[in-house]
């Protein structure tokens, strides 16, 4: 049994799918004005592991992952860059759909722009007004906090804290804490018409009207048209783009610790005022931050390294299990040992896969590794934890090179065991290269020889120097085993 995390209720829960078998899944994507950073990289790497593991353990996963491409911060870069807020966008999109690729973060079944949803989002802010729990102003639509009793449920804060929180300021706004459904803009782009028909209480009629604007026609006594040309806000995009692929209820809704307020205790204000359903999200899944420096990265603090950059110096497959080292809901740092030590321990799994291969075939059957299979299924059914699971995927591989130390494998048998290394990689973004066997130098060789000599003739000292010597020059590391010399690269 998988147990979860749950943000909502502060507890590690059972997870069972709305659905048998069938998991829908959201992850707040990226706005793209600028290149996605090693936090991005971390967030979007916990949620890929996630769905490959729900998915190895025989759920049918639908993840949706939302593009940001209206965004004040895409309009404001594309002025000071001179460009069309859209093209901008599309720009850094692209960019961002290759850092995925190259980080082997592969699960996203859709993603979806904002720009391409606008009838939805009109057709959600219609609803929550019909419902009263939205308002027109000259400035533009918002949501009234003080309707939705369970307001901060998901922050576990109270009206009084949420107060003290930065917010938009708008005297044209009921509450200060009231946020932004549709914002009306004199940007010539991104705009588009929200033009909806209205029935609703006299009373509500006249506020709108009372608001005063050429925006709002007065078809009859409950009637009223409202037309505004703006564009939305940012938390209403999500929940109408989850709406259209998910529905008004699903599973797991996922991203950083950061938007837990007010971006997603937002969400679930617009879902369950819209649907009447609670709980709009059964799990709520929270990532914690990348530290450098003791301050989380972010754009807003300019001490981030872009993904780009990080991956011209660092094979992907070592962030990877950088990420998977430390359990998501911990903090992370980024320190250049700590990716050495992960650039080391990938290594010593492909040299477990290369020793697979390079080893001659004979009649001995698969070593038996059904027990730690289990704790590695365990760790990750444990609210997916990583750092235990990766733990015992290195016991396997020390079993691996035990036993190939001392056996000659079937071809069966050596397929096996590959494949179970694999399997267990894949879930992590790693081992997913294939591997050759490696020919020495000729004067690489001629070393080992001559150590293998000198340890005949018990000249030990020699033979280390040596040994040493292979190390420091070339990188390569021997192993005696009963069945000969062994070598690998550092």
């Amino acid at each position: 049994m998988i147990k979860v995390f749950n943000t909502l209720t502060r507890k590690k829960e059972e997870f069972e799918p709305l659905e048998d078998r069938k998991v829908k899944m959201f992850v707040c994507g990226p706005t793209v004005y600028d290149y996605s950073h090693l936090g991005h990289a971390r967030t979007y790497s916990v949620y890929d592991t996630v769905a490959k593991w729900l998915r190895f353990k025989g759920f049918d996963v639908t993840f949706v992952m939302n593009i940001t491409d209206v965004d004040d911060k895409i309009i404001k870069r594309a002025k000071e860059q001179n460009k069309d807020p859209i093209e901008l966008a599309r720009e850094f999109e692209k960019i961002f759909h290759e850092d995925m690729k190259t980080l082997s973060i592969d699960s996203i079944n859709i993603f979806a722009r904002a720009s391409e949803h606008i009838v939805e989002i009109i057709d959600q802010i219609r609803r929550l007004i019909e419902r009263g729990y939205a308002y027109v102003t000259s400035t533009g639509i918002y949501y009234d906090i003080t309707k939705f009793d369970d307001y901060g449920k998901l922050s576990h804060q109270n009206p009084e804290e949420l107060k003290k929180h930065r917010i938009e300021p708008d005297p044209t706004k009921k509450h200060t804490q009231d946020f932004s459904l549709w914002k009306v803009t004199s940007e010539p782009k991104p705009k588009w018409n929200l033009e909806i028909e209205l029935e609703l209480p006299k009373e509500q009629i006249d506020y709108i009207l009372g608001k005063g604007s050429e925006k709002f026609v007065q078809l009859s006594d409950n009637k009223i048209k409202i037309t505004i040309p703006g564009r939305p806000g940012w938390h209403i995009e999500d929940t109408a783009i989850a709406e259209k692929y998910l529905g008004q209820q699903y599973d797991i809704h996922g991203g950083g610790e950061d938007l837990i307020f007010p971006h997603h205790e937002a969400e679930i204000a617009q879902m369950e005022s819209v649907s009447g359903k609670k709980p709009f999200v059964k799990y709520w899944i929270h990532t914690s931050f990348l530290m450098i420096r003791k301050q989380k990265m972010a754009k807003s603090l300019r001490n981030f390294m872009t993904i780009k950059e990080v991956v011209k110096r660092w094979d992907p497959e070592v962030l990877r299990l950088f990420f998977a080292s430390t359990h998501y809901r911990t903090q992370i740092n980024y320190d250049e040992k700590n990716l050495e030590q992960a650039k080391t321990n990938l290594e010593k799994l492909y040299n477990t896969l290369r020793l697979i291969k390079e080893t001659k075939e004979g009649e001995d059957g698969a070593l038996k590794l059904e027990e730690l299979e289990k704790k590695f299924e365990a760790a990750m059914d444990d609210d997916f934890n990583t750092p235990e699971a990766l733990k015992i995927l290195f016991q396997i591989s020390t079993e691996i090179n035990k036993y190939l130390s001392e056996n000659k494998p079937s071809k069966e048998a050596k397929e096996k065991m590959e494949k179970i290394l694999r399997r267990f990689g894949n879930v992590l973004g790693i081992l997913r290269k294939d591997v050759k066997i490696e020919e020495l130098p000729p004067e690489i060789m001629e070393l080992i020889r001559q150590r293998e000599n000198l340890r005949k003739v018990g000249k030990f000292e020699e033979a280390d120097k040596i040994r040493k010597e292979l190390k420091e020059k070339f990188g390569i590391i021997l192993e005696d085993t009963p069945k000969g010399t062994r070598w690998r690269k550092i």
